[in-house]
């Protein structure tokens, strides 16, 4: 088994080399690169991260966030109770408002009977006679 020794390791990263772009009818050499295996390693890694951080970026900030599932579901479920209590509050309230104009109606057609509990009535002390 052959153990790679760091140095010789980093030497091989750090060799140089040439990429050439020739035209292939002509062999004229349109652009010529001097690159080392790292240099190729770090731009590569540098584009991965810059792409990995746009896509992030794109879906953070963007609409695109509420497609992933699970994503803000904490937020939904809270506006969708206050919302519920809203709709229940507001079905209350019209509940109340229709009972009071049916008994506004009932009153104004004369159709009310209303009976008094004179047991319950509360009169003010100089009325109350005393027997």
């Amino acid at each position: 088994m052959v153990k790679l020794d760091a140095g010789t390791t980093l030497k091989r990263l750090r060799n140089r080399y040439r990429l050439v772009v020739m035209n292939d009818d002509t062999y004229e050499e349109v652009v010529t690169f001097k690159l080392s295996r790292l240099s190729v390693y770090i731009a590569l890694s540098t584009i991965f991260v810059l792409l990995v951080g746009l896509t992030v970026a794109l879906i953070v900030f963007t609409p695109l966030k509420y497609y992933i599932p699970g994503y803000d579901e904490l937020k939904i479920g809270r506006e969708y109770r206050q919302m519920k209590y809203r709709v229940d509050s507001l079905q209350n309230q019209v509940s109340n408002q229709a009972n009071y104009i049916d008994h506004i109606k009932t009153i104004l057609q004369g159709n009310s009977t209303v009976t008094l509990d004179t047991n319950k009535i509360n009169l003010p002390k100089d009325e109350i006679s005393n027997d």
